[in-house]
């Protein structure tokens, strides 16, 4: 199988494509203004300690003060202690500490912030105050969690003189071999370096390290032997990126290269077209059948139907290709808007248990290719297969979609003879309440203002009878079709 990634850079926003076999598979943005701060390390001064929040706040050179709990200071996690001690009795002010991220400011409030530092690899979590060496709990298999315990032991006292601290072995692990933890430990072992080497120079609050840029990140997180080119549009983060990976990923450096062409890189693979079909909700699958994909805030639900699919022998035999073809439509969908969390499929319910059987196996193959962890259900009686998929970061409706002003969410609006008849209610119950001596001036959507003059006209003349004031009407073309007023002339 052919990977490439293309990496498409602007001043505003970085962006980045996983193509396989010339079809693009995972999308990653990451907007310039937007990029948070958790993971970042910074050498700050503590500026006051409040005794009665436990709590104290640090001067790091953002625009606010940082807070730092009791709770989050290493100390006393190595002691193990109940109860913490005072936090005067940690820390004073006018110390310089050294701090991590790890929630972002929100609104008036500074980032919060803890001295155990992790640092993460693709494949690991360095702790350096910690001690002990951990398994991520979702790698399932008793065997391969004690050989990668074994592994991770062997590699660190190899390294005792350089290593000290805890590592924690991420679910990407699982499976991979001794020489791709053997160069993950050893970008750890650099990078950490890096840190305190710079930690030692400056004096003043200020950052020391900054988690990676989202080119700099994919390249690190990949599994490189997988990738056969990778381009960048940018000449400037290209050397930036060699750079990169010749002190940290030194065998992805022969797969680097710049594109230089007029034609913009996303355009000339097509993946433009694909950014905007993967924010429907209807994807056509090549049969004639197509998925219908809802994100929700408690799962995301996928329906698949046969559309104009009508086979060429039986009913059952032109469901099964459905949803045979759909498995893989799905696997990409899932993967190109990252969609994480409870994930139902209704597939079109099959009758033979061997075409259930056939259709999950598909679905597993495909799913295998996934970087992110999933795990999923027999079919049901109803045809409905539930998995999980972990959330490795905002969904891409999520990252570029906000929530339509005129729905509110809902995804659909209320008709124009609904809105209609409101607008006859609230009519009704102003000419009950107010006493309106020239008549009434209705305020609405163009489409509403048509509807009134035309299919509700006799429904206006009766309410004009009926109340013995005049109707006007107003065209607002600002107004959404549910939005009116009705204004007293």
């Amino acid at each position: 199988m052919s990977e490439e990634v293309l990496i498409n850079i602007t001043p505003m926003e970085c962006r980045v494509a996983l193509v396989e076999n010339g079809i693009v598979q995972e999308l990653f943005v990451e907007r310039t203004a937007k990029r948070g701060l958790v993971s970042n390390i910074y050498k700050g001064k503590v500026v006051r300690v409040l005794p009665g929040m436990q709590a104290a706040f640090v001067e790091i050179g953002l625009s606010r003060t940082a807070f730092l709990h009791a709770n989050d200071i290493v100390h006393l996690k190595k002691e193990l202690m109940l109860e913490p001690p005072p936090i005067t009795d940690l820390i004073h002010e006018g110390q310089m500490v050294t701090v991590q991220v790890i929630k972002d400011m929100l609104g008036s409030k500074g980032a919060r912030l803890t001295t155990d530092l992790s640092i993460p690899s693709r494949y690991l979590v360095y702790m350096p105050f910690g001690e002990h060496i951990g398994i991520s709990q979702r790698i399932e298999s008793e065997e391969e969690r004690e050989r990668l315990k074994a592994l991770i032991r062997q590699i660190r006292d190899e390294h005792s003189d350089s290593l000290k601290g805890g590592v924690i072995v991420r679910t990407a692990a699982e499976g991979i071999s001794e020489e791709e933890l053997r160069q993950d430990m050893a970008y750890l072992i650099k990078l950490w370096q890096h840190i305190n080497d710079k930690k030692q120079k400056v004096q003043n609050p200020t950052l020391i390290y900054e988690e990676l840029p989202l080119y700099q990140r994919i390249v690190r997180d990949l599994v490189i032997q997988n990738i056969s080119k990778i381009y960048v549009d940018s000449r400037e983060n290209f050397g930036k990126l060699v750079d990169f990976v010749k002190e940290f990923v030194p065998n992805a450096e022969e797969k680097l290269e710049h594109y230089p062409g007029e034609r913009p890189l996303f355009e000339l693979y097509n993946i433009e077209d694909d950014l905007q079909k993967a924010l429907s909700r209807k994807v056509a699958l090549k049969s004639g059948g197509y998925l219908i994909i809802d994100q929700t805030e408690a799962m995301t639900t996928v329906d698949v139907n046969t559309g104009s699919f009508v086979g060429s022998r039986t009913l059952e035999d032109t469901v099964f290709k459905t949803n045979l073809e759909a498995t893989h439509a799905i696997a990409r969908q899932l993967r190109l808007r990252n969609l994480g969390g409870i994930i139902i499929i209704d597939f079109i319910d099959m009758q033979e248990e061997e075409h259930k059987s056939q259709v999950l196996k598909a679905f597993e193959k495909m799913l295998a290719r996934d970087h992110a962890k999933t795990k999923i259900t027999q079919v049901s009686e109803l045809g409905l297969v539930e998995m999980t998929r972990k959330r490795t970061r905002e969904s891409l409706e999520h990252l570029l979609c906000e929530v339509c002003p005129t729905c509110q969410g809902r995804g659909s609006i209320k008709t124009a003879e609904t809105v209609c008849f409101e607008i006859f209610r609230e009519i009704l119950r102003e000419a009950r309440a107010y006493d309106a001596a020239n008549g009434y001036m209705v305020i609405a959507n163009q489409k509403i203002i048509d509807r009134l003059l035309s299919e509700e006209s006799a429904a206006v003349a009766d309410l004009e009878l009926f109340i013995a004031k005049p109707i006007r009407f107003q065209v607002e073309s600002l107004y959404t079709q549910e939005q009116y007023d009705i204004v007293l002339l």
